[in-house]
């Protein structure tokens, strides 16, 4: 990927480091700090950047927008534009970005266990708005 590319041109899509393993295919798409989070929220709905910048305080907006491009080069995202600049920008999932969404689900179950399991008792955090089952 060319991190020097403006930003609202599609990135081509990435190469997989090791070809043939579905596992490093799989990192390679969701592995990053922030990339399921992303996409958790995402399944909840379509977000501005700056909802998701909000919303995950903690995140640069360079990472962000690092992060959210990487997943419209794999294909898991959309990256919608309202109208002539400076309009608001509009990330959704794409139809095949749904298709990881039971991946991120099951991540999602382990968190609180490990949490639990490192933490003792927990509470989800409802600011980060990682509490909610994906759909």
């Amino acid at each position: 990927m060319n991190k020097k590319a403006p930003a609202g041109n599609p990135s081509p899509a990435r190469p997989n480091p090791l070809p043939g393993c579905p596992m490093a295919a799989a990192f390679a798409a969701l592995g990053g700090k922030w990339k399921l989070t992303l996409l958790y929220w995402l399944a909840h709905g379509e977000s501005h950047f700056a909802g998701l910048r909000r919303r995950g305080t903690p995140i640069t907006p360079k990472v962000l927008a690092e992060q959210l491009r990487e997943l419209e080069a794999d294909g898991l995202v959309e990256r919608v534009v309202t109208g002539p600049v400076p309009a608001p920008v509009i990330y959704r999932l794409t139809p095949y970005g749904t298709t990881v969404l039971p991946v991120v689900e099951s991540v999602r179950q382990w968190g609180e266990v490990h949490l639990r399991h490192t933490h003792g008792a927990h509470t989800a955090d409802e600011a980060m708005g990682c509490a909610h089952p994906v759909g």
